[in-house]
């Protein structure tokens, strides 16, 4: 049987700007080559494969029966996986907002919440924010990195040189002193890819905004991915600990472009961004 694709731009309020994923809902899961080949196929940094759990639990329904009712105060309940072209990855925020987007305002438009359960990343919220659409992730703040690879230095040019480099959850940021600078690196590709399972990120202050930053995962298929939600959840922490603050705005500076409202909860991280449906048909396999 056919299935829905739709294709959205995440963190941006117009098309063609933002992160574009693939948001596949199914009736139940296909087996993991045949997600990696529609991941592929797509050929987007991400393509978001979610199927429905039951919404109600059983103690939940009312005597009278009228499951519909308390279905539609609860929120949706799905089970969520996130496929690059050559892999699976264990988070991914700008999917998980394109697939909060298809679910409250195409697949169930009378939510307000949808709840998705992930592998590697436990359960993870995505709620209409007056605007915007707001996700709750994990906070991973960043680590000291004493001695950071040679390779990397070399992989991101010889100037300007980064301030400081951490490390948290298998990712690499480099702190430089400008968005200019952020802006004017051309990595060696090539050289970023050995140093994986690690991925690199580098950020700045930022001129319109309180910090700018790229992220790049060429040994996951992504050369420079476009918005990266997943690396706010380190982002996050970070540049509250330097700016002081708890709320943050964030641009993330891609040929694309996109941007992020962030607020450190704990150890949580709240993720707010736009979306935009630019795509919509079917899958045929």
């Amino acid at each position: 049987m056919p299935s829905a694709l739709f294709h959205v731009d995440a963190f941006t309020a117009k098309p063609f700007a933002g992160n574009p994923a693939a948001v596949c809902p199914l009736n139940a899961w296909l087996d993991d080559d045949r997600l990696r080949q529609v991941a592929a196929e797509n050929n987007l940094s991400e393509t978001a494969f979610l199927v429905a759990r039951d919404e109600v639990a059983r103690d939940e329904v009312p005597h009278d029966g009228a499951r519909d009712g308390v279905a539609r105060n609860n929120p949706g309940h799905y089970e969520l996986r996130w496929f690059t072209p050559r892999c699976e990855v264990k988070l991914c925020g700008h999917a998980t907002l394109a697939s909060g987007f298809v679910v409250l305002n195409i697949l169930d438009p009378g939510r307000n919440s949808v709840r998705f359960e992930t592998r590697h990343s436990g359960t993870l919220t995505v709620y209409r924010d007056g605007d915007l659409f707001s996700m709750d992730f994990p906070a991973i703040p960043p680590r000291e990195c004493p001695n950071p690879p040679e390779k990397l230095f070399r992989a991101l040019g010889a100037a300007p040189v980064p301030l400081e480099v951490v490390e948290g959850n298998s990712k690499y940021l480099a702190l430089y002193e400008s968005e200019e600078a952020v802006r004017s690196i051309r990595p060696d590709f090539a050289l970023l890819e050995q140093l994986h399972p690690f991925t690199v990120g580098i950020t700045a202050p930022g001129k319109q905004s309180d910090f700018v930053s790229r992220y790049f995962a060429p040994s996951y298929g992504v050369p420079e991915d476009p918005v990266t939600g997943s690396a706010h959840c380190t982002l996050t922490p970070y540049w509250s600990a330097r700016l002081g603050k708890t709320r943050l705005h964030a641009r993330q500076v891609s040929e694309r472009g996109g941007e992020l409202w962030c607020e450190l909860r704990g150890e949580r991280v709240a993720l707010q961004g736009n979306a935009v449906l630019t795509l919509q048909g079917e899958l045929r396999i």
